[in-house]
């Protein structure tokens, strides 16, 4: 995977929408944070700040800001004299934040279980259902996007806005590996592990609910590593010490 060169016009963005007044900063953060997760800003590639605001239609400012926010996330890290460019995926970061989101997500799970209503329980089943046909079709980036709003729809259903914004921070940082592992096999397995997350809330069994999405996690966290072991040119840990802990 080659590094995005400096004169790229990021095409792949989308156009920023103009809201409120103060929002662009984290307009901005967001389209660049989610280009970084689905791989489209690379691993290792320099950022072209003029690039990204003629792209957008904005000044250096919101730019620079958001880069700034990115940095504070490990997402893009500042070389002086060189500029700013995405960083490796690293490992270490990525064991931390599967550690926090496991204890969160099962607490989730566990929560909203009792409550689960027949507006969620349907949500969930479309959702499924639509994981299917896209794992038939091996649509890896429609299935992973399927993945997160299964997740979103318990997060919703709990209705913590801070805890919401927590979980988002965490997965933008081993989701780029994830979308390496979007394969068939890994599609089947996500697959029937939230029918099992699902199939807990359905029954209303909140600590099954939180073993289930546990498992799930857990499932993940160990593909991540195997894959970091074998792409070490996207990892930035040394995995020979990660072996050996």
């Amino acid at each position: 995977m080659s590094p995005t060169p400096r004169n790229s016009s990021y095409r792949f963005l989308p156009v920023l929408r103009r809201a409120k007044r103060g929002s662009t900063v984290a307009q901005v953060q967001n389209l660049i944070r989610d280009a970084i997760v689905r791989l489209e800003l690379a691993p290792g590639a320099f950022i072209d700040k003029a690039a990204l605001c003629a792209r957008l239609g904005v000044s250096r400012f919101p730019v620079s800001e958001a880069l700034g926010r990115l940095a504070a996330e490990g997402l893009v890290e500042v070389l002086p004299q060189r500029g700013t460019r995405v960083t490796r995926v690293d490992l270490a970061e990525c064991r931390q934040a599967m550690f926090v989101r496991r204890a969160l997500e099962t607490q989730i799970a566990r929560a909203v279980a009792p409550r689960a209503d027949a507006q969620m329980l349907a949500t969930l089943g479309r959702n499924l259902r639509d994981q299917k046909l896209a794992m038939n079709i091996n649509d890896s980036a429609r299935f992973h996007a399927l993945d997160l709003e299964f997740h979103d729809a318990l997060f919703d259903a709990l209705g913590y806005d801070r805890v919401i914004g927590m979980i988002e921070v965490l997965r933008a940082i081993p989701d780029r590996m994830r979308l390496f592992l979007c394969t068939p096999e890994r599609q089947a397995a996500t697959l029937a592990e939230h029918h099992r997350i699902a199939d807990a809330l359905k029954a209303r069994d909140g600590p099954a609910a939180g073993r289930a999405m546990g498992d799930h996690l857990d499932a993940v966290a160990d593909e991540l590593l195997t894959f970091a072991m074998s792409h070490p040119d996207v990892v930035a840990t040394d995995l020979r010490e990660t072996a050996a802990a």
